[in-house]
């Protein structure tokens, strides 16, 4: 099979074709509503469900109904969701590392099977969980997750207010062979991530190095809680002007993933927190082709990118918010109030 086909499956045809025209709640709804009994039950949960912390981005057995439960209605709906919860370059991300799944079916020869025997690459064995009741006056959550994407959402009304943790990976990170060959998803984490590197004096690089070698995972791997990161690295206060610019060029490429107005009030809260207390911390090899790693972080905010796996051609990225993940802060203002 081609690989080039393979990124216009189904799925993705309809991911990058249906729009959006809808408010987040109302989306919300209409999912909810196309949905059959059996598959509300698997699709609903209490906003205070442990499941909602339930936070993975291996290939593993989830909860919550998929893209392969789903008749062409409900993928919109779902699709609809998704998309007004992301920008238009996170969608994107999403939909491509989905659809590199099947690339990987083809390399591995559909070897790779789960527990019940169903094949362990699948561009449709993606998750959607509700937490809450998505109504006027109510907290409301959803997920998002799969092989190598979990993206974890509360909202109050059509307003998001957390956004995290969410992940996205890319295995293989550039596409080796085939029509495909040399697509990568996740470019720009990398190349940036270079730039910013290659900017630095070697007085700055003693600071900003920590170890010759890449961890083989992100730190904070799937942990429900995370914190700083020890070493820090060097802060943004000690670059230069141009060093700055990459630096938040760099970190914007993150933030913006989300969907707009919820990307600028993080942005708005990091600044808030110190912008000089950022740092940018680096371990592995200091050229592409070789396992590096690097970490950014500041009072509110942890990313983490790290490419090691499979000879240095699987990426993993993530954003957590130090105070809000899961908007365990929010929810925990609001009770605290209501009591």
């Amino acid at each position: 099979m081609r690989l080039k086909k393979l990124l216009l499956s189904p799925l993705c045809i309809l991911l990058f074709a249906t729009g959006h025209t809808q408010e987040l709640l109302t989306l919300a709804q209409d999912f909810l509503n196309t949905l059959d009994a059996d598959l509300l039950e698997k699709a609903q949960f209490q906003i205070d469900d442990d499941e909602r912390f339930n936070f993975n981005y291996v290939p593993l057995a989830r909860k919550g109904p998929t893209f392969n439960d789903f008749n062409t209605k409900q993928k919109e709906a779902a699709t609809n969701l998704l998309k007004a919860s992301l920008s238009q370059e996170g969608f994107r991300k999403a939909s491509e590392i989905m659809a590199l799944e099947n690339i990987l079916a083809v390399l591995e020869k559909n070897k790779n099977k789960m527990p019940d025997g169903t094949s362990m690459r699948d561009a449709l064995n993606y998750h959607f969980s509700i937490f809450g009741i998505p109504e006027k006056g109510e907290f409301w959550g959803w997920r998002f997750e799969g092989h190598h994407v979990s993206l974890n959402f509360v909202a109050s009304e059509d307003t998001i207010l957390s956004a995290t943790p969410s992940f996205m990976g890319s295995n293989p990170g550039i596409v080796p062979s085939g029509k495909l060959q040399g697509k990568q998803v996740l470019k720009k984490e990398t190349e940036i991530g270079f730039e910013l590197l290659n900017s630095l004096s070697k007085e700055q690089l003693t600071q900003t190095v920590f170890s010759n070698e890449a961890p083989y995972e992100i730190f904070t791997k799937n942990n429900r809680t995370v914190s700083n990161l020890k070493p820090n690295g060097i802060l943004f206060s000690d670059l230069s002007q141009d060093q700055k610019g990459i630096f938040l060029k760099l970190l914007n490429l993150y933030l913006n993933n989300y969907e707009a107005e919820f990307s600028k009030s993080l942005k708005v809260k990091i600044k808030d927190a110190d912008i000089d207390q950022l740092s940018f911390a680096w371990a592995g090899s200091l050229k592409p082709g070789q396992g590096h790693y690097y970490h950014i972080q500041g009072p509110t905010i942890l990313i983490e990118y790290d490419n090691t796996q499979n000879n240095a051609n699987h990426v993993h990225t993530v954003v957590r918010d130090l105070t809000n993940d899961f908007g365990q802060d929010i929810l925990k203002q609001h009770y605290d109030h209501s009591h």
